[in-house]
């Protein structure tokens, strides 16, 4: 199976995730998105893959969300696109992409649906164990 992870490697939830997919026996293709953020087509075939709002796909914490203004809902599907574009640290992470699904991995756990040999259990960074389903 072919997974792909949109993966930023300082965060927790994304290592995680990434090894989740590793322990499962998949060697994903890993996407650094701030070093190689995706294009706008990319992004909006992401969206609409997940099924959810573009704005579910904003991060705040640690990002410029709030200085630009983006709680505000003035702001259309293509000016927020735009600005995940000029700021790719505003796209939430890690995206997961199989042949099951298209998701938003937070929690991590959430990759364990998307694999074909899911772990049965997995040990967080932060010490939570995690049991598949």
């Amino acid at each position: 199976m072919s997974v792909t992870i949109y993966h930023n490697p300082d965060c927790g939830t994304s290592r995680n995730t990434l090894a989740m997919i590793r322990q499962s026996g998949a060697e994903p293709v890993v996407i650094e998105y701030l070093k190689t953020p995706p294009s706008r087509e990319k992004l909006v075939e992401l969206v609409k893959a997940m099924g959810i709002p573009v704005r579910a796909l904003l991060r705040e914490k640690g990002t410029p969300f709030r200085d630009l203004g983006l709680d505000d809902p003035k702001w259309t599907d293509d000016e927020l696109i735009d600005q995940m574009l000029a700021h790719p640290i505003l796209i939430n992470r890690p995206i997961v992409v199989t042949a099951k699904g298209t998701r938003l991995c937070r929690p991590s756990e959430a990759v364990i649906d998307l694999l074909d040999h899911p772990v049965g259990r997995f040990v967080k960074e932060d010490g939570e164990v995690v049991e598949a389903r």
